[in-house]
């Protein structure tokens, strides 16, 4: 409905004597054979009180940034040409203001590349393109900066030419990258770096394209020391022939990437997220070892940086769901599903179910599929599909078991609240956790055991 509802606006500014372009990332998606959600629409010749008086006649009007004159009508942003100025160190420290008449092209420039710099008109079917968008996007497949001379006026535009050069494929040319590596990042704020890096991770099909670029540019120096950490870090060759661990951890990246289109958004992170985390412990524990590379407990020891990166990102709950507990339970335990189905003594069923305590074991599978996949070479990953297996049988996929025996059955047997209560429920419900408590009868006779027991030992103690 979008692109009708910008035509018809179109129409409508036509008819009153100015001009609506659609402008922005709908523009270049269209360019790519791609359906675009968001339109944005440019209106030239008609000053803020007409065109808001104008659009009132289509719909209501949400304005959504008077100071920048943008108003929202049905799904489409409708805005004048704006002329920014800078006027501080910051991300947002601008002056903006509209003005109807500015030309498209002046228009233009103050766009940051030139692919997002095309317009469109919808009534006559013609693009506006003073930069050479058209041909950086289907020629040149390049990613050029439109104006280097404003470009690094805001320093968000590096992460976001990271994320645009992954997600189109494109080659960010000398001259922008050069802009890039002089930029600080400093000013940004972690909502603004955490949306344009969740953007590479769920909108690009390749995200080590954009990790790739992020290293040469000196933003995973600046902005992420946990994965620097990574370059360099060596592997034994017999299991990694790949290369060092940032290598590694670049192909495991996009082998995840392929594994999540049927999650929600905030899974489809956790196991991006526990992609990119997951080997954070080798470099502070890689050795050589009787003549062999080796990382012991790696695992745990990428907990530490796992958490001071999400930290720094401000990740932890998205939609109620406990993201960065759940990453760092994968980067925790990313060996366990090879090593579960692997091991040379049969793994009870209480041990599947205490691990998931501490992960999902769906996502924890799916990452560890694709650690075992992120490699060169021919490796077999069919220990990780017999524990995904085992754990659906048990019902224990996503979560842990809920306790059979809770706090209302023990006030029922004349228990008080406090330590002993919650004592006694942990010690039924670990005997749940080994397939000893099959119902709440099994439960409460557990129960009355231990309340006995304990009791006898209360009663010997003050003698």
């Amino acid at each position: 409905m979008s692109i009708e509802t910008a035509t018809g606006i179109a129409r409508l500014v036509h008819e009153h004597g100015g001009r609506a372009l659609v402008v922005g990332g709908w523009v270049r998606d269209r360019l790519l054979g791609r359906s675009g959600k968001d339109v944005d629409l440019e209106v030239y010749g008609l000053p803020a009180p007409r065109l808001k008086a104008l659009l009132a006649t289509l719909a209501p009007v949400n304005t959504v940034g008077e100071s920048f004159t943008v108003y929202k009508v049905l799904d489409v942003d409708v805005s004048l040409p704006r002329r920014e100025s800078k006027i501080g160190r910051g991300h947002r420290a601008f002056d903006v203001s509209g003005d109807p008449e500015m030309a498209p092209e002046e228009a233009a420039r103050r766009r940051d590349f030139t692919v997002n710099a095309i317009a469109w008109d919808p009534l006559t079917d013609t693009y506006l393109d003073p930069f050479g968008g058209r041909r950086d996007l289907r020629e040149r497949r390049v990613l050029r900066a439109v104006d280097p001379r404003t470009f690094a006026d805001d320093s968000l535009r590096v992460l976001r030419g990271i994320q645009f050069a992954a997600r189109f494929e494109l080659e960010m040319d000398a001259a922008t990258r050069e802009i890039c590596r002089t930029i600080p990042l400093d000013d940004l704020p972690a909502e603004r770096i955490w949306g344009e890096i969740e953007k590479l991770l769920l909108l690009a099909e390749r995200p080590s394209l954009g990790f790739a670029l992020a290293l040469e540019l000196g933003v995973i120096d600046r902005l992420f020391p946990e994965l620097k950490a990574l370059v360099g870090c060596p592997q034994e060759p017999e299991w990694h022939p790949e290369g060092d661990v940032w290598v590694h951890n670049l192909l495991v990246i996009d082998q995840a990437r392929r594994r999540i289109g049927d999650l929600d958004r905030a899974r489809q992170l956790t196991v991006m997220l526990g992609a990119v985390c997951h080997d954070l412990g080798k470099p502070p524990t890689t050795a050589f070892v009787d003549g062999r590379i080796r990382s012991i407990d790696h695992e745990q020891a990428g907990i530490a940086p796992t958490r001071a990166l999400l930290a720094r990102l401000n990740v932890q709950t998205i939609g109620g769901y406990d993201v960065a507990a759940q990453v760092t339970g994968i980067v925790a335990h990313h060996l366990k599903p090879h090593a579960f189905s692997k091991s040379a003594t049969p793994v009870s069923d209480g041990a599947f179910r205490r691990l998931a305590q501490k992960v999902d074991l769906e996502l924890l599978a799916r990452v560890a599929t694709s650690d075992c996949h992120g490699r060169t070479g021919t490796f077999d990953c069919s220990a990780i599909d017999r524990f995904l297996e085992r754990a659906r049988a048990l019902g224990v996929e996503h979560r842990a078991p809920e306790p059979i025996v809770r706090g209302r059955h023990l006030l029922e047997l004349g228990l008080e609240p406090g330590p002993r209560m919650g004592e006694i429920l942990r010690r039924v419900y670990e005997q749940q956790l080994d397939g000893q408590v099959p119902s709440l009868n099994e439960g409460l006779a557990i129960a009355r055991a231990i309340v006995a027991e304990t009791t006898d030992t209360e009663r010997s103690n003050s003698r």
